[in-house]
């Protein structure tokens, strides 16, 4: 895999069979190539790469959430943010958490945000 395009599933063995800084690397080319200005563009390409990931990995609520978001009217693109931005806020909660929090119930909480997660709620910046 040489290339990445956000608007296009990548194919999801070829994905997964490149290291994190080959995907990541391949997002931030493409948002360049774009010419779409970025606060920074490598959080902003992690943030992508997690999100493809998940979604190459086969994880259910991250699959529905894409396709339900996408049936709502947004872009693969936009669907890959909004997506991102629950992970975003999911990175965010669990560096304030306690350590000794419970890694299942961490990931239980994630999911069902993912599960909430509309186009809507995301245009309008709600959690």
């Amino acid at each position: 895999m040489d290339q990445y395009n956000p608007e296009r599933a990548p194919e999801p063995e070829s994905w997964l069979e490149l290291d994190e800084q080959e995907r990541t690397h391949l997002i931030e080319t493409w948002h360049r190539v774009a010419r779409i200005k970025l606060p920074n563009v490598k959080v902003h390409a992690v943030l992508h790469a997690i999100v493809e990931n998940q979604l190459a990995l086969d994880l259910d609520p991250v699959v529905r959430a894409m396709d339900r978001l996408m049936k709502e009217g947004l872009t693969r693109h936009d669907a890959i943010h909004a997506i991102g931005s629950v992970v975003a806020g999911h990175l965010f909660d669990i560096l304030q958490a306690n350590q000794n929090d419970d890694a299942g119930a961490s990931q239980a909480h994630y999911y069902a945000a993912v599960e909430r997660l509309t186009a809507a709620s995301w245009r309008s910046g709600e959690p």
